[in-house]
């Protein structure tokens, strides 16, 4: 059992393929705006997200998580790096949609949605929820008239909100009721891919279990598949069967959400599961309260990214960066020291 039910089998072929991802954001300077440097946000990512699974990305805040869920979703174009799809005619032919053009990409945004951080920012108040929601079957033509309104209320109701709300505006709404609207604007066109960017950190704790919920009940019903984004492992624990940890533009650790939680092998993944807090009171726990602040990925430090940080540092890791490993049972850790190291989990 994962945290949301059964697992899908390992086997489970692959929706979405990430191969040796970058994006480098360019800093300019002068009259003339000459580059003098890049901010490698996402510097040769790779991970598979299975179809009907859901996929944890976690990391402290600058770390490039956002950024590759933007690249995935296509908002940005890639500086390198290919973004394999399986949602053709023919779902075993990968399309990489890195390399496609605008109207080349319409047909695929038709299956891949985003559901966005803030849900006070995410929906335009001056317009109703009829509009907001309808918004991507008129863009693709989908509906209209009757049929449109109708197919709004319907996902009112699939999200758990009543169908008379469809000519109510934003204000009028929770901040768990505007996210349950982002959620039925995703759903909109039945996409078969959601990438979810911090979907609750800007809820209340009651509300944040209440969209987790609801999430997961559509993920089952529907057959959806995830990357959902977050700082926090205690939420992507109740979600995620597998989770990616991320630092400073590279994945230092990938795993089964159980394993991860279990045993880390990466120190910065003993760090976040160790901050995670235990419902217990009376539980003890030592923290690795990690000092310093995370690299600048403008100028990211020599050989392993975290060895500032890190308290098992080693020469090793200062001179040389260490390349992500496999494991067994599908894990892979980029430490020079993961087999040696002996580390706390959350469990």
């Amino acid at each position: 059992m994962t945290p949301n039910g059964p697992a899908v089998a390992d086997s489970a072929p692959p929706l979405i393929e990430v191969r040796d991802l970058k994006m480098y954001f360019p800093i300019t300077n002068g009259l003339f705006s000459t580059v003098q440097g890049y901010v490698k946000a996402v510097d040769g990512v790779s991970f598979d997200i299975p179809r009907g699974q859901v996929l944890g990305l976690v990391g402290e805040s600058g770390c490039g998580k956002t950024t590759v869920g933007r690249l995935i979703m296509r908002l940005y174009r890639p500086t390198g790096g290919q973004i394999l799809v399986h949602m053709g005619e023919n779902d075993e032919e990968a399309v990489d949609i890195a390399r496609l053009g605008r109207d080349q990409l319409l047909s695929y945004r038709r299956q891949m949605q985003m559901i966005f951080q803030d849900p006070y920012s995410s929906l335009n108040p001056r317009k109703t929820i009829l509009d907001i929601v309808s918004e991507p079957l008129r863009i693709h033509k989908l509906a209209s008239g009757n049929a449109l309104r109708e197919r709004v209320e319907e996902l009112l109701e699939l999200v758990g909100l009543r169908a008379e709300y469809v000519l109510r505006y934003p204000h009028a709404f929770s901040g768990g009721q505007r996210q349950r609207i982002g959620v039925a604007r995703a759903l909109a066109l039945n996409p078969q891919f959601i990438v979810a960017d911090e979907p609750v950190s800007a809820l209340d704790v009651s509300v944040q279990a209440q969209v987790l919920n609801l999430m997961r009940s559509l993920q089952h019903r529907l057959g959806l598949t995830y990357l959902f984004i977050s700082h926090d492992l205690s939420v992507v624990k109740h979600i995620s069967d597998r989770i990616a940890v991320m630092y400073v533009g590279n994945l230092v650790e990938t795993a089964a959400a159980r394993e991860i939680f279990q045993r880390p092998l990466h120190p910065y993944s003993e760090a976040l599961l160790t901050s995670v807090p235990k419902p217990d009171p009376r539980a003890k726990r030592q923290h690795k309260i990690l000092e310093g602040e995370v690299a600048d990925p403008a100028h990211p430090p020599t050989g392993c990214r975290f060895h500032p940080r890190c308290p098992y540092v080693q020469p090793r890791c200062v001179e040389e960066e260490p390349a992500l490993r496999a494991f067994p049972g599908g894990r892979t850790v980029a430490c020079h020291f993961a087999e040696e190291l002996t580390l706390s989990g959350a469990l």
